[in-house]
């Protein structure tokens, strides 16, 4: 065996492994899904005859409805945090807007505990009367993806040569009308990575649900958290609530994967 042949074989284990380790969980919630309580009592039970009691209590359940609101609430608070983040990035990266501290402050607010932060919210939700609504959820969102996705996309507007933006204004673009069709496009790559990964911190995030949509707006990490009733965990009911949180954030990031990749691996290049 060559030493070539050799780390090749290497290489193939480490990825088998990787594999494994990532996809047991998956595996595992999904035949979970389709057992009936007593197959649950065997967690090694692979071979049975499959049951959608599971399926049907959840869909009974609203978790399709809890999973509407939690795409609603992500899709508002990325579409929101990927215009005003991209606009702040670009000021910020282009003519250093605030300064160095700025452009490592911005992110000051992840540091704090979400405890410090939900209370305000909530007491803003009560003065407003819109507590147990979306509105607060989304604004408490904006708090952590915001910053997240503008921190983001600060190295790619580095990467764009100012010599571009320039160019377009000799040719009688104006300043804004240079960034939104000369700039911009140059990072979309970095932009559909920010969103993908704003959209999954807000789709998953289940602190500020549970404070401030408890019940009847309740979000699909909250419904899912509901099946730890007071008889126990139902689990079979519990995995077929998790599959459904889990199958949209695979199906999107398989969809744009390409971008996500570009996008990750540009900013690593950048910083």
């Amino acid at each position: 065996m060559t030493k070539a042949q050799a780390m090749s074989m290497v290489q193939g284990l480490f990825l088998l492994s990787a594999l494994v380790v990532v996809a047991f969980p998956l595996v595992w919630v999904t035949l979970a899904s389709f057992k009936t309580p007593v197959q649950l009592n065997d967690p090694t039970l692979i071979l049975f005859s499959p049951s959608l009691v599971n399926w049907s209590y959840v869909l009974e359940a609203g978790i399709l409805s809890a999973a509407g609101r939690s795409a609603f609430v992500a899709g508002v608070t990325v579409t929101i945090s990927a215009i005003v983040g991209s606009a702040a990035a670009y000021v910020i990266s282009k003519y250093k807007a605030g300064g160095a501290a700025t452009r490592f402050g911005i992110l000051a607010a992840q540091v704090l505990p979400p405890a410090v932060l939900v209370f305000p919210f909530l007491t803003l939700a009560y003065l407003l009367r819109v507590n147990d609504t979306l509105i607060p959820l989304i604004l408490a969102h904006l708090s952590f993806v915001l910053p997240v996705v503008t921190w983001f996309l600060i190295g790619f507007f580095d990467s764009v040569p100012k010599s571009l933006e320039e160019q377009a204004r000799v040719d009688g673009f104006t300043r804004f009308k240079a960034f939104l069709l000369v700039v911009l496009p140059q990072v979309y790559p970095g932009l559909g990575a920010a969103i993908i990964f704003g959209f999954t911190l807000s789709w998953n995030d289940m602190f500020y649900g549970l404070i401030l949509t408890p019940s009847k707006s309740a979000i699909l990490p909250v419904a899912i958290a509901g099946f730890n009733t007071f008889r126990g965990v139902e689990l079979g009911s519990m995995s077929a609530a998790i599959l459904v949180a889990v199958i949209p954030v695979v199906i999107a990031s398989f969809f744009i994967q390409k971008r996500l990749v570009q996008g990750i691996s540009g900013g690593a290049v950048k910083y």
